[in-house]
């Protein structure tokens, strides 16, 4: 279970660092320059605000015992910090005195204006009425915290909560719910399959939000993305029936596909995810979540690993959420 928490965090992280430079490249461009984007275009493989964000989602999970949806917004005010310093400003956690975490990776324009206004968003008070993938792209820490220490439906919740502090569109939290579902439901009974963890899931988000007025809408992508994973239509071909993945829904669909059509094959799943019209870090990067926690570190190439930025401190955090015991 460790190698496996430790391949979720990895995972994303690579899929974050392999689409980051074609991030808002047509796939016309993408296939003109590159072909496919099979390896890294930059060495070292630098991460974008996806994966500093699940960082800082994940020290969250871990500052303030007993109340981890209190710890991930402080934590997400360090992130603002590190990207808009402000004079003065005391960090909660450790990762904010990380070098790495300051620069500025195309962060989100929904989690700078949210985080900058001061509030905390919610369900019942939304911010904005965004749904964006920013909301998704950070919380696969949250089914890792919940694998060990809570139901798959207390994971649900708690990433609904962590992503409604900047997304207040049900698009753009459900997604998120979903996510955490099928990262906890990979972690717990990996011999059972990624279709089921997905299917598990999506049970558990029907639970979740039975009386959400986008919920059928969600679940009938999810449905097409799961159906195409099956079919013999083209990589590319699918992923555009499913979006580009700016938003959460579509962000989500796009990885799911691509999981379960590469279910054993992590490089080729992350070369279909980032190799498209779209949010190819984001896409990326979800995909590397799940099939990092379903396959283990073992499961991830080590070229992948070799020259990626804060390596180092994604194994430790995956660790860490393994080894804490305080809820």
């Amino acid at each position: 279970m460790r190698e496996r928490f430790r391949g979720c965090l990895l995972g994303g992280a690579a899929g974050d660092a392999l689409g980051y430079p074609v991030e808002f490249m047509s796939a016309r461009q993408i296939e003109k320059r590159y072909g496919q984007v099979t390896d890294y275009l930059h060495e070292p493989a630098l991460v974008s605000d996806d994966t500093q964000m699940t960082l800082f989602t994940a020290e969250g999970l871990l500052l303030v015992p007993g109340a981890p949806l209190t710890g991930i917004a402080r934590c997400y005010r360090d992130w603002l910090d590190t990207q808009d310093p402000r004079p003065g400003y005391q960090p909660y956690g450790r990762l904010h005195a990380i070098p790495a975490l300051h620069r500025c990776r195309a962060p989100g324009t929904t989690c700078l204006g949210a985080l900058r206004s001061g509030q905390v968003g919610s369900i019942e008070a939304p911010l904005n009425d965004s749904k964006g993938c920013g909301g998704v792209m950070r919380v696969a820490p949250v089914g890792l915290y919940c694998a060990k220490r809570g139901t798959i439906r207390e994971a649900g919740r708690l990433a609904t909560e962590a992503a409604a502090l900047t997304h207040g569109h049900e698009l753009g939290y459900i997604p998120a719910a979903a996510l955490a579902c099928i990262v906890h439901a990979a972690i717990r009974q990996p011999e059972r399959g990624l279709l089921r963890a997905v299917w598990v899931a999506l049970a558990a988000v029907e639970e979740l939000f039975p009386q959400a007025a986008h919920l059928g809408a969600f679940l009938a992508l999810m449905d097409r993305a799961v159906g195409l994973a099956a079919g013999d239509m083209g990589d590319l071909e699918a992923v555009s029936a499913l979006g580009e993945g700016w938003v959460g829904d579509e962000a989500l669909a796009i990885a799911v596909y691509c999981a379960l059509r590469h279910e054993n094959d992590f490089a080729g799943a992350l070369t279909v995810a980032v190799s498209h019209s779209g949010d190819s870090d984001s896409t990326g990067a979800v995909t590397g979540n799940i099939l990092g926690a379903y396959l283990g570190t073992a499961g991830i190439p080590p070229r992948f690993l070799e020259t990626l930025e804060l390596r180092d401190t994604l194994v430790e955090m995956a660790d860490a959420l393994y080894d804490y015991e305080d809820i």
